[in-house]
């Protein structure tokens, strides 16, 4: 069966947004609340699937930029919105839109395309790998909580209400592409995450750390349902830094503030070491961990060539893309660098194998080749390259993004 996908005009919208809250159990939204979400809509790049005249299916993407390792940025499709209507569901609806989207990616010249999976049997198929993850964390309060040569950090100031957004704004903007994982956050993003609750009055903290050389970093906290005025919880809604004594110097601030008894957060990154300031280690429990940005490498040769590579001896790696044969190829890995050097079935034999999502597991450091051959998920011809493969891609810092869309 066949289905037309098309791009819907913008007084379409509306119902795509309705129709993708449905699939989420959501209910309609009211004009005040539309006219705040309807700038989260980037032109031209919602599509949907009719039936009858009724809008049935629908995705959409905004424009934004990932930070691979080695400091290269490129251009990234954030897919996001992603439904099918109840009673049309597997009847291919899914796989023709993403197909859809997938050429409109690659014909506006984004090389990766990242989502957030609800489900995570769907995205595999489409050639999206699990490329960041996260852990969540529970921190009992105490005294004294920190060791006493634990980094102190700097100087850390709240914000009033009506500064939060303009201000951590500003901030993400001067550190969100320092890390491999993290992306760029569109205006509307603040508001959909932070802004609304703030507009609601809900109890926030919002605070910024500054460092030797200004401002470094951010924390949002909100406060949960409490069982006493003195047992309250803090839910860390947003914390980026720059490096560890900013990291340090908002953790130190949020487990110091008087009467709660607890601060707990979702989807850290893996490699921030908490437990190791803390006096009590046990006081920081992990209570989850979560699979992040799901990825898309949609121009192979393109994002393989624009992240660095670790000092190794050549490998070739052959890449499967059934769905964007372009991508197919055997790539040579060498001298901190990356390129295409022969089609598959070429004379030129493979000593390492994978499809394209299986590449994205690895492609910022994630997964080591090791590992995804050992699980299957990369395919050895030669023992001795996966040693190669895993100095090649290895990176000194966990990639993470930080970034819920």
């Amino acid at each position: 069966m066949t289905h037309d996908v098309r791009t819907l005009d913008p007084d379409q919208l509306r119902s795509a947004h309705i129709l993708f809250g449905s699939t989420i159990h959501r209910g309609p939204v009211d004009d005040e609340w539309w006219s705040r979400a309807a700038t989260s809509y980037s032109p031209g790049r919602t599509v949907g699937i009719h039936d009858g005249g009724a809008l049935v299916g629908t995705a959409m993407a905004f424009p934004s930029r990932l930070v691979v390792p080695g400091g290269g940025v490129l251009p990234m499709a954030a897919v996001t919105r992603v439904g099918v209507r109840a009673d049309c569901t597997r009847r291919g609806l899914l796989s023709a839109m993403m197909r859809a989207q997938l050429d409109d990616v690659a014909a506006r010249g984004e090389p990766v395309a990242t989502l957030r999976a609800s489900e995570t049997r769907i995205y595999g198929r489409f050639g999206y790998g699990v490329a960041t993850r996260g852990r969540d964390l529970r921190v009992r309060v105490g005294r004294p909580a920190w060791r006493p040569d634990a980094a102190q950090g700097g100087s850390v100031r709240l914000l009033d209400r009506d500064d939060i957004i303009p201000t951590l704004r500003e901030v993400h903007e001067g550190i969100a592409l320092t890390r491999a994982g993290s992306m760029t956050r569109q205006d509307s993003w603040w508001w959909g995450a932070i802004g609304r609750r703030v507009e609601d009055r809900e109890p926030v903290i919002a605070a910024v750390h500054t460092g030797a050389h200004g401002d470094d970093g951010f924390a949002v906290a909100f406060r949960t349902d409490a069982d006493s005025f003195s047992e309250q919880t803090l839910e860390v809604a947003d914390l980026h830094a720059a490096d560890m004594e900013a990291t340090a110097g908002l953790w130190r601030f949020l487990l110091d503030i008087d009467l709660v008894s607890s601060v707990q957060a979702e989807l850290r990154p893996l490699d921030e070491p908490l437990e190791l300031l803390l006096s009590d280690p046990r006081a920081c429990a992990v209570t989850g961990h979560h699979d992040e940005t799901w990825l898309r490498l949609v121009d192979v040769p393109t994002a393989l060539a624009a992240r660095s590579y670790g000092a190794a001896e050549p490998v070739l790696l052959a890449v499967h893309d059934p769905l964007l044969e372009k991508n197919a190829g055997v790539y040579r890995i060498a001298g901190g660098g990356a390129e295409r050097v022969a089609p598959l079935g070429s004379p030129m034999q493979p000593q390492l194998e994978c499809d394209v999502a299986a590449l994205a597991m690895a492609y910022l450091g994630d997964r080591s080749p090791s590992q995804l051959v050992a699980t299957g998920w990369w395919r050895a011809h030669d023992g001795a390259a996966v040693h190669r493969a895993d100095a090649a891609f290895t990176t000194s810092v966990t990639p993470w993004c930080g970034t819920h869309f």
